[in-house]
């Protein structure tokens, strides 16, 4: 991935840090290729287990054109999926972790592999979030044809 979609995505997440300059800079020199960056201002990240966060992406792409960013890492067993600021305060969901005001997270350069963590989907630098009652609709569709495909 390169051109303009990088760049502007690489703008909007760095928006999100105390030091956007600093950040970038960093960023872009790190042989990683990762960066930790504050939740709660831009967005918040919904973190699902990845036999249930899998499965809701792909309802998700289903119903829409474009869902917010959404992130795996540690080998796919999990995935984070970013939704609107204090999202992560209200959520109640059993299982999903919630990264907001307080956490930070660890975000891959935008169209660079790394080691760990990679996009899904990247953000599209137009601060595209994925509506919080949209991904708990989708959770549970996704869960329901996990269950129908485990015989339940």
């Amino acid at each position: 991935m390169t051109g303009p979609l990088p760049k502007s995505a690489v703008e909007w997440l760095v928006s999100a840090a105390p030091a956007p300059d600093d950040c970038r800079r960093e960023w872009e020199r790190n042989p990683l290729g990762v960066t930790l960056l504050p939740a709660g201002r831009l967005w918040d990240v919904l973190i699902l287990p990845g036999e249930l966060g899998y499965p809701t992406l792909d309802v998700l792409t289903r119903v829409l054109d474009r869902p917010g960013p959404v992130l795996a890492d540690f080998g796919d067993l999990r995935t984070g999926f970013f939704v609107p600021p204090g999202t992560a305060t209200r959520w109640l969901g059993t299982g999903v972790r919630g990264a907001g005001r307080g956490t930070w997270i660890v975000v891959p350069y935008p169209g660079r592999a790394t080691g760990k963590v990679r996009w899904l989907i990247p953000p599209d630098g137009r601060g595209t979030l994925t509506d919080p009652t949209l991904l708990e609709l989708a959770m549970h569709e996704a869960a329901a044809i996990r269950a129908r495909g485990a015989g339940g």
